[in-house]
């Protein structure tokens, strides 16, 4: 079942040198599925993501063919319709979301408002679901942590408690940009294992952004690899080592192995013409 179309997208901004293309004609489905899309810095993952729930503000520019939520196109919606989609169909981990928190409002009236936007429910019924969220993503003393405010949580904590605001109005699409990029390797663990087993037990769709290979291709089920905007292979993610695109082969190349221990890593070298390739679609 596809969840989501996206067709021929492009994102631009235009410059004082000209129009600059930040995402060059990036086409993909994604059904309920972990999907991860890779790449350097720069590369256009951010802003593939934003450009789904239309959140590139003005002067950029969003077009495409088609950008289809279950088929319905989310570029003819107004903004009042798709304020119905963000978040409530289709929601955004930001990279970092800790500091996507409100610093003076306690977690507990964050939670509750997010739940009471999306649910016509009373203030108890909504403490309550509130509970249960953080309760789902493994918090325990779920009291405590409603009477907190964000500064006082663990970058951990905080990655918990957004996923976990992000998933109370039940979306169909959960898109995690770099959720796990500040955390160290054991708290990544748990953040993985929370959202691998919401996404399989809610059947959502989850389109991850990263930086890393390793990580993807743990974890995901699909990979889109992206460079200047384009999307320049797609390959199953527990074949990601098999990778056969140079530019694919050069950033696997750069990372430490245990298996294969060497003196230097090896340094991407970039051909000026992978910018200009066509590029090549994530379509099922």
């Amino acid at each position: 079942m596809t969840l989501l179309d996206v067709e021929n997208l492009w994102v631009q901004f235009p410059t004082r040198q000209g129009v600059f293309d930040a995402v060059r004609g990036v086409s993909f489905t994604l059904g309920k599925e972990r999907l991860g899309i890779v790449g350097e810095s720069g590369s256009g993952k951010s802003m593939t993501g934003r450009a789904i729930l239309r959140l590139i503000r003005p002067p950029g520019i969003v077009r495409a063919d088609r950008i289809a939520l279950e088929g319905v196109d989310l570029l003819g919606m107004t903004e009042k319709e798709m304020r119905a989609v963000r978040g409530q169909r289709i929601s955004m981990v930001m990279q970092d979301p800790k500091f996507s928190l409100n610093p003076v409002m306690t977690i507990g009236d964050q939670l509750i408002e997010a739940y009471r936007l999306a649910n016509k429910s009373d203030r108890k019924g909504a403490k309550q679901a509130a509970l249960d969220a953080l309760a789902s993503v493994s918090i325990r003393d779920g009291e405590r942590v409603m009477r907190a405010y964000p500064h006082e949580m663990s970058g951990g904590m905080g990655q918990r408690i957004m996923i976990a605001m992000m998933l109370i109005p039940g979306p169909q699409i959960l898109i995690a940009d770099e959720p796990t990029s500040a955390l160290d390797v054991s708290v990544q663990r748990q953040v993985l294992a929370i959202m691998d087993d919401l996404v399989t037990s809610r059947g959502m769709g989850l389109i991850f952004i990263s930086h890393d290979l390793n990580l993807v291709a743990d974890f995901c089920d699909r990979v889109l690899i992206m460079y200047a905007g384009r999307v320049v292979e797609v390959c199953r993610a527990d074949r990601l080592h098999e990778a056969t695109h140079p530019y694919t082969r050069g950033l696997l190349n750069s990372l430490p192995r245990l298996d294969e221990p060497r003196e230097r890593l090896s340094v991407l070298k970039r051909d000026p013409a992978w910018s200009e390739a066509p590029g090549v679609s994530g379509r099922i």
